[in-house]
């Protein structure tokens, strides 16, 4: 079993490490070789009712005391201890996720940028003053809402803490936030962290579990002001429903079937690499995952033959090994993604490339060769529906109603990019596509932590990352002061 620096079977409420209510206990599985890494505490509503509390109190007590400059300074000092750690926290990410080293440690440096980013925002919120009626002076404040619930998935744990916990605490909130049962050591790292760096007990709570357990417990909680989830659309629709009992705002970054649109001007030097790397990051469980590439007709063939050899050249295997490809989080994810290839060979979707899977992985990982299938129909199964596994479908468009026709032609709206030399194209693309984010001669714009992120359709509402993330995670109050 692989050293872990921490116990792993805990719950972290009020600053105390301590067992689950209930004494339970979940294995955590390493996806790299079926073994167990580590017991998780099996947390439940009672340990979730009691998170809340504890939350409720620190925001009576030192921590609802501090003002935001202090709120950003201990951000600022969890950010430069999750640098100091970021190769650990990496290790801990390619056992638990199956994420290789250099992304694993990508992501800590992303945590660490949210945190500066949020350290260095707290104190800037500002409210409005409002011309209004003579005789008043009106104004508005910014307040956070209270006790924060956040319940982050298992692909990109690190990131998501940053992203929302990070932009919560920043605006004086207090958080309980629900780790996914398949993959939580970095957020159990992350909750030593915080404590190492002085963060007032009950600051932020951490609750593993099931999510069917805690995190039906947290969604449904009347003590939680409001809710962040991401995760899939089936389950997005549970936490929704179950916050709408309670009358609270939900912020919901949900599935993806995102576009790279290729025209023809397109410098494809630059694309390829955007191209493939977007659809493969993380074994593809990415919702923002390039996962649909459309390619005007004239350049179709040459950037299907481009792709297939930067495929064919990839190298799979154990995450601590650092190879461009890891293995998905679970057998459960495997099977769902090889009955997609199946789907594919089924229904005649021609191979373009498949990277081969060496000999001597480890038999009990969940290693699935990542697949390149060229030209397909946008009306295919695998061209509407989101995977979260290593396979990219390319579909040939004419002109830019085709291409706009098939980026809008799914459920989801997350993510697209667009790569033309013609500026005007670029603007007017950006325009009608229907999704959050759109990015022009780029793909993900190197993580983008200050760019508002979130999606339209069944991808979700509200927004996170960037200012947008400080707005949602506090209420806005109007007073009107009327002169004697």
């Amino acid at each position: 079993m692989q050293t872990i620096p921490f116990a792993t079977d805990c719950v972290l409420i009020g600053g105390v490490w301590r067992s689950a209510a209930g004494g339970e206990t979940l294995p955590l599985i390493n996806p790299n070789d079926g073994s167990l890494l580590a017991q998780i505490a099996r947390g439940g509503a009672a340990d979730i009712d009691a998170a809340v509390q504890t939350a409720q109190a620190a925001l009576e007590g030192d921590w609802g005391r501090l003002s935001a400059a202090e709120r950003g300074r201990l951000l600022l000092r969890i950010s430069a201890r999750v640098l100091e750690q970021a190769d650990e926290l990496a290790r801990l990410e390619a056992l638990d996720v199956g994420k290789p080293l250099k992304q694993g440690r990508a992501d800590a440096i992303a945590l660490a940028r949210y945190l500066e980013f949020y350290g260095g925002a707290a104190d800037k919120v500002h409210g409005q003053t409002i011309p209004f009626a003579t005789g008043y002076t009106a104004l508005t404040l910014r307040e956070p809402h209270g006790v924060t619930g956040h319940i982050v998935p298992w692909n990109y744990p690190m990131q998501i803490i940053g992203r929302s916990v990070g932009a919560a605490l920043a605006m004086g909130n207090a958080c309980v936030l629900k780790p996914a049962e398949e993959a939580c050591l970095s957020a159990l790292a992350f909750g030593h962290i915080a404590q190492q760096a002085g963060l007032p007990a009950g600051a932020l709570n951490i609750v593993p579990g099931l999510g069917d357990e805690a995190g039906a417990a947290l969604s449904a909680h009347p003590g939680v002001a409001h809710l962040s989830f991401t995760g899939s659309v089936a389950v997005g629709r549970l936490v929704q429903a179950a916050a709408a009992r309670n009358t609270i705002p939900v912020t919901l970054e949900l599935g993806g079937k995102s576009p790279q649109i290729v025209f023809a001007d397109a410098d494809l030097d630059a694309a390829l690499p955007f191209l493939v790397n977007a659809g493969i990051q993380n074994a593809g469980q990415t919702c923002s995952a390039a996962s649909r590439i459309l390619v005007e007709r004239p350049v179709f063939d040459e950037v299907v033959s481009r792709m297939a050899a930067r495929y064919r050249a990839l190298c799979v295997g154990p995450a601590l090994d650092d190879p461009d490809v890891g293995p998905l989080i679970s057998a459960r994810q495997r099977e769902i993604v090889q009955g997609y290839l199946s789907i594919a060979r089924d229904t005649g979707l021609p191979l373009a490339a498949q990277a081969a899977l060496p000999a001597g992985l480890p038999s009990g990982g969940c290693y699935v060769a990542p697949t390149l299938l060229a030209p397909v129909t946008a009306d295919h199964r695998l061209a509407q529906e989101e995977i979260f596994g290593p396979v990219q479908v390319v579909m040939p468009f004419d002109g830019e109603a085709e291409a706009l026709r098939i980026a809008n032609g799914t459920a989801f709206g997350l993510v697209a990019g667009v790569w033309t030399r013609d500026g005007g194209r670029q603007f007017r693309m950006a325009r009608q596509l229907k999704c959050g984010q759109v990015f022009i001669n780029d793909y993900g714009a190197g993580g983008g932590i200050e760019l508002p992120f979130g999606g339209v359709k069944q991808s979700g509402h509200g927004r996170e990352k960037g200012f947008e993330a400080l707005y949602g995670f506090s209420s806005l109050k109007t007073v009107a002061i009327k002169h004697d």
